[in-house]
């Protein structure tokens, strides 16, 4: 009876089992009806380009240096009897200031014979002239008989003239050889040497010291090819600003004084004078620039019209990126016409409110789509839908 039932019943449960796994590969087998779309591309920053005006400043370095600088000579002999306590090396004079006397006594005496003889020949002046007007007078009581010049004695009057004049000049050279026993500085002034010391004979002419003017610095700053084109139209007045870097850094006000009209055969660079005043800051108080300081020197050039300014990272070989109305990638062929710290300047290339890239794809292409951070995803699809359709 057993084996009756499992002899019927075993089709049934084969068959059945046979339904089951059927089924089951089938729903194995079935596809999904429809997949998500997946977004790939890539997530790129961009940002609006502008165009602006831009002052061009010009960078570039030289050394301080005197407007002039003398060596001092004195101008009449004799002894050293006395110096000014600043007159030694490193010291500061002012303009005027007696730098060293040098013995007088002969030079007052020559001034006094000098004095003398102007006295002296002032008296014969005047004596011949009185003597010319009796000779005068005379000849107008006999009007009908004629008088020479020497008997009217206007020889000896020119030369009494002449005397007076000759010994004025003689009192003017003993005044002036006694005015320069006492030697005096000719302008503010850096000693950077003294020769002499009290009790020297000198002789007229000798070197006794060089001074540099403090009053006035120079600094001959040259200007680089790629500079000069950016150079006012006229540098002369041009305000610049002259800074010492460092720990202890500060800046001061100067000017530029002159361009030097050539241009160095060796680095092709011309070169241009900035000036500024009282370097020691004697009178306005400021910080002293000493001269040999290499100081930096900035001044404003030229100004540049709709000029787009791109950090230089963005620019590769004259090309940057951005981002069109298909959201797509496309390169621009720029010019770049200036380069200024981590800045680039562009003239040509871009227009206004241009998408630029500021984050590219490890490996850009033309006409890649790509996703702008920042802008809504309905935006970013309608854009994504638009390239997928343009591509069937």
């Amino acid at each position: 009876m057993r084996t009756t039932i499992l002899k019927w019943a075993l089709p049934f449960v084969v068959l059945s089992l046979g339904v089951a796994g059927f089924a089951g590969i089938n729903a194995i087998a079935q596809e999904p009806a429809q997949k998500d779309t997946v977004d790939s591309r890539p997530v790129v920053k961009v940002e609006p380009v502008a165009a602006n005006n831009h002052q061009v400043i010009i960078n570039s370095y030289g050394e301080v240096k005197p407007l002039e600088s003398t060596r001092l000579s004195a101008q009449v002999s004799g002894e050293v009897v006395s110096w000014h306590p600043n007159f030694v090396a490193g010291g500061i004079v002012a303009r005027g200031e007696t730098l060293f006397t040098i013995e007088k006594d002969n030079y007052e005496a020559a001034l006094l014979q000098a004095q003398a003889e102007l006295a002296q020949a002032q008296a014969q002046l005047i004596e011949e002239q009185a003597q010319a007007q009796v000779a005068e007078d005379e000849a107008k009581r006999f009007p009908g008989k004629e008088r020479t010049a020497l008997f009217l004695r206007k020889p000896q009057v020119l030369s009494a003239e002449a005397s007076v004049k000759s010994a004025q000049a003689r009192l003017k050279r003993a005044q002036r050889d006694l005015d320069n026993c006492e030697v005096t500085a000719p302008y503010d002034a850096l000693v950077v040497s003294r020769d002499i010391g009290v009790g020297q004979y000198i002789n007229m002419g000798s070197q006794v010291a060089e001074l540099n003017n403090i009053e006035t610095a120079e600094i001959i700053i040259p200007i680089a090819g790629f500079d000069s084109v950016f150079l006012p139209e006229r540098v002369k007045g041009v305000k610049a600003t002259v800074m010492k870097t460092g720990l202890h850094g500060f800046s001061r006000e100067a000017k530029i004084d002159r361009d030097l009209g050539v241009v160095d055969n060796a680095t092709r660079m011309s070169s241009l004078v900035v000036r500024i005043d009282d370097p020691y800051g004697l009178v306005n108080k400021q910080h002293a620039i000493k001269y040999g300081t290499y100081v930096q020197v900035n001044f404003a050039g030229a100004m540049l019209e709709n000029i787009y300014r791109l950090p230089q990272e963005l620019v590769n070989n004259q090309t940057v990126w951005i981002v069109n109305e298909e959201q797509q990638l496309e390169p621009r062929k720029v010019k770049v016409i200036r380069e200024e710290g981590e800045y680039f300047y562009i003239s040509d290339g871009l227009e206004a409110d241009d998408k630029l890239v500021m984050t590219l794809p490890e490996y850009p292409q033309k006409g890649m789509a790509v996703k702008i951070a920042g802008v809504p995803d309905t935006q970013q699809n309608d854009a994504l839908d638009s390239a997928v359709t343009e591509k069937l």
